[in-house]
């Protein structure tokens, strides 16, 4: 029997326009509406028509992608196979959250919005960055990164464990650029300063997570209708207690991305379908299967109803 995984995006994937195919559906109209309520802007308008710059703000980013997944969901889900397995990357996993029974969107939304102020102002800008190391092992990038703490001082570790040769450093502005020039050492490999405004992932969001942990703990978990595989150890749960937990963690801990697909490779799945804006989880589960000589698999990314033709 084949196995199906939702996947939900996180930021990186926004764009100007994203959700504008599903917004005028009376039921997405009502999410639109019920967001203005919460959020207290027109997201509905950041979305559509940006600015490009205010789409980018990271308070601004996440419950802009949250709500396009969930457009997708609220619209489209009785036309997408029924999953076995959701999970998202960063922020994605607030969106597994909601399609998995465990939050209702609203709360969601919410803690989001919430979330994207408390990682933007946890580290002063132009003090911390990102970047991605590419074509490395995990062991060169932690030899990079390790190299560039001795020779600064600073914090940088690695963030994102996307896919084979595909690692976010983060951390301290002049440890990341140090691990950059350490990483352009080895012959045939990339280090790319990614054009963030803040250290997602890394010990520098601790003050983010003291600030969500008491948000996170006063919201009403309900345990997942549907396995959820977390960012913070690769491993499916349902237990609400867990996934609380997990949402905590994953503020300043990396995200294991690779391990996750790996996993639901392991339990069987075949079939990934990324809902929301972009393509990028689907592009690296298709690169994933193809570093592990794995046939049979079909990812593709639902953003709209013409996406819908990609499952036929």
């Amino acid at each position: 029997m084949t196995q199906v995984a939702w996947l939900f995006p996180g930021q990186g994937s926004q764009f100007v326009g994203m959700g504008l195919a599903l917004s005028h559906r009376p039921e997405n109209q009502a999410l639109l509406a019920a967001a203005e309520k919460i959020l207290g802007f027109s997201l509905q308008g950041l979305m559509e028509q940006g600015p490009e710059h205010a789409l980018k703000l990271t308070q601004n980013t996440q419950p802009a992608i949250l709500m396009h997944s969930w457009m997708v969901l609220t619209s489209l889900q009785h036309r997408l196979p029924a999953p076995h397995f959701v999970a998202g990357h960063s922020l994605g996993e607030y969106s597994a959250c909601v399609a998995s029974g465990v939050l209702t969107f609203e709360e969601a939304l919410r803690t989001v919005y919430q979330r994207g102020q408390a990682m933007q102002s946890a580290v002063p800008e132009g003090q911390g960055t990102m970047a991605a190391m590419i074509g490395m092992s995990r062991e060169e990038v932690i030899g990079c990164c390790e190299a560039a703490v001795q020779r600064t001082g600073g914090v940088v570790a690695p963030a994102n464990f996307n896919g084979p040769g595909q690692i976010v450093i983060a951390g301290h502005t002049e440890a990341v650029r140090a691990a950059i020039e350490e990483g352009k050492k080895i012959k045939g490999k990339r280090a790319i300063e990614l054009p963030v405004s803040a250290p997602f992932h890394s010990s520098l969001m601790s003050p983010a997570r003291q600030t969500m942990t008491p948000i996170l703990e006063a919201l009403s978990f309900q345990n997942a209708t549907i396995p959820l595989v977390q960012n913070v150890n690769a491993l499916p749960t349902q237990d609400a207690r867990l996934l609380r937990q997990g949402l905590v963690q994953q503020i300043d801990q990396s995200v294991l991305w690779e391990d996750t697909v790996d996993y639901l490779f392991k339990a069987g799945v075949t079939t990934f379908i990324e809902c929301g804006p972009g393509k990028v989880l689907s592009g690296l589960v298709k690169r994933q299967a193809l570093d592990r000589q794995l046939e049979g698999i079909t990812s593709i990314a639902i953003g709209t109803e013409e996406d819908l033709a990609l499952l036929n």
